[in-house]
């Protein structure tokens, strides 16, 4: 296992850049997820440690090499693909002994390899099937096992589940994070998913537009958002913001409604208020909202309404028969402040 350092990593194609000097370290056994929406450079930062993009700058190692001028084969990294990327003509056990009969690793250490990350993945009964006689997890248990065989120092994960219908996904997305507490080999995965980076990581590396916004844990993240970006992407639903001016302790939003807030910035400051859905509670003393829609899901009831002109959502826990045009009362208990101008988050 290894550490794997980016320092000042850039890409260009042609004269667009797409990767704007990313420094990221991620230590040894560490569990890194990178996240962002498409187009943000979390895949092409994925391929530059495999060794698939070459860098236009800067410098990536992995434990103590600098890795930049070796060839994939040359990085001891294994690397899970979105499409799985097996051979339709091998079976199961051919698809995961492959690499290492490439590499020369003899007859009987490649079996007993095979057999114990089929062990660990459930694959014993599946090893002579053909991969179009599997289901969608099974291929993709068959990817991670493939790369387990090898015994990198890093494995790679590119968007693995998207494939999957959406409760295989939360099975898998499990699984991998048991995996990987049993084998504590150093990741790195890539999702647009913010659900699944909050659930797996151990560090997530927020990224937009090529840049690293802001890098923690899936919690401190979450509480602590150092600015606008990263406070509207972690969190589902996502934090709700409405515009307003201060005014002392509260922010004022809309004509007479005004909400409560912790701050020692001047009052007549421009500001956006943050509230995540699950901090709006109906109550009694809270600001009038009018319901757009309710959407019972079960344990909670996301209640979208418009306050002060905004669109915002509320999710409560309790029971409630609201009607579209119905006025209720919200209350914030936890809210955030960011400067409109540039996204960043006030004190």
């Amino acid at each position: 296992m290894s550490a794997v350092s980016l320092r000042g990593v850039r890409k260009s194609f042609g004269s667009t850049e797409v990767v704007h000097g990313v420094d990221i370290s991620i230590a040894d056994g560490e569990f890194c997820v990178l996240v962002g929406p498409s187009g943000c450079g979390k895949s092409t930062l994925l391929r530059m440690i495999a060794g698939l993009e070459e860098i236009s700058a800067g410098e990536i190692a992995i434990g103590a090499r600098v890795v930049n001028a070796l060839r994939p084969k040359e990085r001891d990294i294994a690397m899970v693909f979105q499409n799985y990327a097996l051979y339709p003509h091998m079976t199961v056990y051919d698809n995961m002994a492959f690499s290492l009969k490439l590499a020369g690793v003899p007859k009987d250490e490649a079996g007993q390899r095979v057999a114990d990350a089929s062990q660990i993945l459930g694959l014993n009964d599946y090893l002579q099937r053909y991969p179009r006689q599997l289901s969608g997890g099974q291929r993709q248990r068959v990817a991670m096992g493939r790369a387990i065989v090898r015994k990198p120092q890093v494995f790679l994960f590119d968007e693995p589940l998207s494939n999957l219908d959406a409760k295989l996904r939360v099975a898998m997305r499990t699984e991998i994070k048991a995996l990987h507490q049993r084998l504590t080999t150093t990741s790195v995965y890539v999702t647009h998913d913010q659900i699944e980076a909050m659930t797996m990581a151990d560090r997530i590396v927020v990224m937009n537009a090529g840049r690293v916004e802001q890098i923690g844990s899936p919690l401190g993240l979450y509480d602590d958002p150092a600015n606008l970006f990263v406070a509207g992407f972690i969190g589902s639903p996502a934090m709700n913001f409405l515009k307003g001016r201060l005014n002392g302790s509260a922010v004022a939003v809309g004509s007479g409604i005004s909400l409560p807030v912790r701050t020692g910035l001047e009052s007549g400051r421009e500001v956006l208020l943050g509230v995540r859905p699950e901090h709006l509670a109906v109550a009694a003393d809270g600001v009038p909202a009018e319901v757009v829609v309710v959407e019972p899901t079960g344990a909670d009831t996301q209640i979208f309404c418009k306050l002060a002109g905004t669109d915002v959502t509320a999710v409560v826990r309790e029971r409630h028969d609201f009607r579209p045009g119905e006025s209720i009362r919200l209350k914030p208990q936890l809210t955030y402040l960011f400067d409109p101008s540039s996204g960043a988050r006030l004190a």
